[in-house]
């Protein structure tokens, strides 16, 4: 077996000073980044990489797009923070064209994706009290099962993670899955949230949903969910807030947000986030009709750098990015080309068990048990593919996530599936210390 990365002597030394120096919150695959462009990576040592994770789909234009990186090194040098006591010369046109281009009659603007979420939360709180009538501090927010909405605290407390969950209690109350008796709302199943609301319909506030559940290991609506969770919003006078941070900006298709890839329905709040901006700065937003932001009050709710000068420049650079190369057109050609490639080495290989995904995202399902019977886990598939110099990452305990730029080519599509038949044909075969790297970089805590 030849591989194509073998050494990683100056991104072992940094890890393990990052390791001595950093809090433990992350469990990275050892790719130190030195550069990047395009899908194009290259670490400390000069090894070079196809990167099939894209920032979590932060990075949806590929790595440091020229037209945005220009835009943002434009409105650096002229203007970079107001805060929000003032504004600026891109904000209303920032707003303007958002709003226009998402479908929606007013934006707040945000960092990031876990912000936005807990804004989200907030404004279904407004409306349940100021609209809805609920009674003061009795309004829910709706979660489902497996969710993954980011790390705050508000978001924390909606999760079903016990890992994410641990040692952080006590949680926000009314805010989660958890309805009736202790019943979890599950992904995909809407008996349940009939049940849910006809239940505590009169209390619920909102539900928030991922369009299609990512850290969960990319789990695709089934056909008519999401039509049928606007139908039963209606219904019951609820809130249907979409997560969009991971799966938005055409990830999932040809047009813009996963529901718009896998439903005929529209939310009553977007949340949007990672990829509007082109990965070269943060920016959240969170999206809604004038009738539903109006509950919240001036001075109630935001951020020093949200809706800064450079996350404007950004985002207006990113959407005309996102037009002009048709990013959508190529995601619709080449992801099922990929997904189809993965479902073949799916029917060929043990190692497989099952392949999930839409659009130019998949989670890949492998046979932990196998690997269990050489020492391995999945972490190894991911070290294998590294060698081959594919980056991509583990999902929780048996799934691999890819995730590549939207500019992804089939040349490179065929890389990776190469890589990962290679993977396929020869791990089982292997010792986990004849994988490069695994002995070096054991100290990962695999």
């Amino acid at each position: 077996m030849t591989f194509k990365i073998t050494a990683s002597p100056k991104s072992l030394e940094l890890l393990l000073k990052e390791r001595t120096y950093s809090a433990h919150n992350y469990t990275p695959v050892p790719i130190v980044f030195d550069s990047a462009s395009g899908i194009h990576v290259t670490d400390v040592d000069g090894n070079e990489y196809l990167d099939f994770g894209a920032a979590y789909s932060a990075v949806n234009t590929g790595h440091n797009h020229p037209k945005i990186l220009e835009a943002v090194k434009a409105q650096y040098e002229k203007c970079s923070l107001v805060g929000r006591g003032f504004t600026h010369s891109l904000y209303a046109q920032f707003c303007e064209e958002v709003c226009k281009a998402f479908g929606f009659e007013r934006v707040l603007t945000l960092n990031g994706g876990g912000e936005a979420v807990e804004f989200a939360i907030k404004l279904c709180r407004a409306w349940g009290y100021v609209k809805k009538k609920i009674p003061q501090d009795e309004a829910k927010v709706m979660m489902v099962a497996k969710n993954y909405h980011g790390r705050l605290l508000g978001v924390t407390s909606g999760s079903t993670n016990p890992t994410a969950r641990a040692n952080y209690g006590p949680f926000i109350p009314k805010v989660g899955p958890a309805y009736g008796d202790g019943k979890m709302l599950p992904f995909n199943d809407l008996e349940a949230l009939e049940e849910c609301f006809e239940l505590e319909g009169d209390k619920i506030a909102g539900i928030i949903i991922e369009s299609i559940q990512g850290e969960a290991g990319i789990f695709p609506p089934n056909p008519g969910y999401l039509d049928g969770v606007r139908a039963l919003c209606d219904k019951y006078n609820v809130l249907w807030c979409a997560d969009e941070v991971q799966m938005g900006s055409y990830r999932c298709g040809a047009k813009r947000w996963g529901y718009e890839n896998t439903s005929n329905s529209k939310p009553d709040v977007l949340i949007s986030a990672k990829s509007m901006s082109g990965g070269l700065y943060p920016c959240s937003v969170v999206c809604s009709s004038s009738e539903i932001m109006d509950s919240i009050a001036p001075n109630s709710h935001g951020a020093t750098f949200s809706g800064s000068p450079i996350a404007c420049a950004a985002t207006l650079a990113a959407l005309k990015v996102y037009e002009e190369e048709d990013l959508g057109a190529n995601v619709a050609k080449q992801g099922p080309h990929m997904l189809a490639e993965l479902d073949r080495l799916c029917c060929k290989y043990d190692l497989i068990e099952q392949v999930r995904g839409v659009g130019l995202i998949a989670g890949v399902d492998i046979n932990v048990e196998l690997l269990a019977q050489n020492n391995m886990s999945v972490w190894h598939v991911c070290m294998f593919m590294r060698a081959m110099g594919i980056a991509c990452k583990q999902v929780h305990d048996r799934t691999v996530r890819l995730c590549p730029p939207l500019t992804v080519t089939r040349d490179q599509i065929d890389a990776m599936i190469s890589s990962f038949e290679q993977c396929c044909q020869t791990l089982l075969k292997l010792q986990p210390q004849d994988i490069p790297g695994v002995s070096d970089f054991h100290f990962l805590g695999h």
